[in-house]
């Protein structure tokens, strides 16, 4: 069995990318969001390099994480990148390197409860925050 404390930042975020924008397509999907043009529009609400690292900051100001949990994300987004940060600075790329880390690490990990409570905590601060911004 692989020690996933042992993979590279890197990895962790590649794996916990697809958990992510599998959990946010099913949802937008759930929402009765059908059009593809529509979802992927919609999408980026929740999965852009931006959106990401705005959910990690409020995370670690609410202190929502563990200590390792912390350590995997500064991992991830410390972790040396081999890509150019498309539409946004560097910063931020890395910050959205550590959220999918951090959430490819738990799910490698088989902590899928904490995948689940982290993400719907995304879901619903990004719907929130949509719903404000339209006025519902």
């Amino acid at each position: 069995m692989t020690d996933y404390r042992t993979l590279s930042g890197q990895t962790l975020a590649y794996y916990g990318d697809a958990v992510y924008e599998v959990r946010i397509r099913k949802h937008l999907i759930d929402q009765g969001i059908v059009k593809p043009q529509v979802l992927q529009r919609i999408a980026t609400h929740y999965v852009s390099a931006k959106a990401q690292a705005e959910l990690i900051e409020l995370m670690l100001d609410q202190t929502m994480l563990s200590e390792e949990e912390v350590l995997i994300y500064k991992r991830g987004r410390n972790a040396k990148t081999y890509t150019k940060a498309k539409n946004t600075n560097i910063k931020t790329y890395q910050k959205s390197t550590g959220f999918e880390a951090l959430l490819g690490f738990l799910s490698l990990k088989g902590e899928s409860d904490r995948v689940t409570e982290l993400i719907d905590w995304c879901i619903a601060y990004v719907d929130k925050e949509r719903a404000e911004k339209n006025g519902k």
